[in-house]
């Protein structure tokens, strides 16, 4: 009768069997939350909106920027900077920068817009971004300071890439320019990374015509006349292209008791006053050696040889 009675007992009800039918219906309820959401045609509407909304903003900003870049081709262009009497390498670079200035103006105005139609905040980003951009510039006033000098440099059109500068104890011709620093190549072959808001004092030497100076000694005890009418000679035929005009003979710059200096100008291209001036005194040096002056004769000559 015992065994007969515990076969007929109901068993005791697994502890497990609950927890897999809880789990069982948590998966059910979360599949048909998300079947609901797939399934609602009001959400597929917003959802399209939004990205009507987004493809048009992309495709504004798209068109905006071709319109603005076309604007600054057009005012860059070497017609338009002769127009305005300016040059055409500053106008090309000021073009450049207004290009990018303006593709990052735009992008970021994108970016806000397209956070928008995802209903986010934008205050505390706007605000978050104007607290962090001015630790940075707390942080990093001599960058601040490079870029702010680069843009002017730049804008104020203080020299030009290919230019002949001279700053501080740097001199040499210019290869960029950029908004933090400047580059520089001197004539034999060093190359200096100038920060741009060390650059206090600049002496351009390619932005006007220069002046090659030659100062040429004659003997006391010849006739000043004569030799002075020798050097005419010689200057009325120098040619160089690089000369601008016929180089001109001043008169006596100094004299000594054994020595009579005469000083000798001639205007050239910029920064061609050294070349010109070495050409020039070769040319001095021949002429008056043709005219049989002692002082320039050969040694054999002078000694009787």
């Amino acid at each position: 009768m015992g065994i007969e009675r515990l076969r007929w007992m109901p068993l005791a009800a697994d502890p497990g069997d609950d927890t897999l039918e809880e789990k069982i219906s948590v998966w059910h309820k979360l599949v048909n939350h998300y079947w609901d959401l797939v399934t609602d045609t009001s959400m597929w509407e917003t959802v399209i909106q939004v990205a009507v909304r987004i493809i048009l903003i992309f495709l504004v900003s798209r068109v905006a920027k071709i319109i603005i870049n076309r604007l600054i081709d057009h005012f860059a262009n070497p017609k338009s900077s002769k127009r305005f009497k300016l040059r055409s390498r500053r106008v090309q670079t000021v073009g450049k920068l207004m290009k990018n200035t303006a593709s990052y103006v735009l992008n970021f105005i994108v970016i806000l817009l397209i956070l928008g139609e995802f209903h986010i905040n934008l205050a505390p980003l706007l605000a978050g971004a104007g607290v962090i951009g001015l630790a940075i510039g707390f942080g990093a006033q001599s960058l601040v300071k490079d870029v702010i000098s680069g843009f002017f440099i730049i804008l104020e059109d203080h020299f030009s890439v290919g230019d002949v500068i001279e700053t501080g104890k740097f001199k040499g011709t210019v290869e960029m320019i950029g908004l933090r620093a400047t580059r520089l190549k001197s004539w034999t072959g060093e190359v200096f990374i100038i920060p741009n808001g060390s650059i206090i004092d600049v002496t351009n030497y390619s932005v006007s015509n220069s002046l090659a100076v030659v100062d040429v000694s004659i003997a006391a005890t010849q006739q000043l006349d004569e030799a002075m009418d020798r050097i005419r000679g010689v200057l009325h035929k120098f040619e160089d292209p690089n000369l601008i005009g016929t180089p001109e003979l001043l008169g006596v710059q100094s004299m000594t008791a054994s020595d009579i200096v005469l000083r000798i100008t001639a205007t050239c291209r910029p920064n061609t006053q050294s070349s010109l001036t070495r050409r020039l005194n070769a040319e001095l040096k021949k002429g008056l050696e043709a005219a049989g002056d002692p002082r320039y004769a050969p040694a054999l000559e002078r000694t009787g040889g």
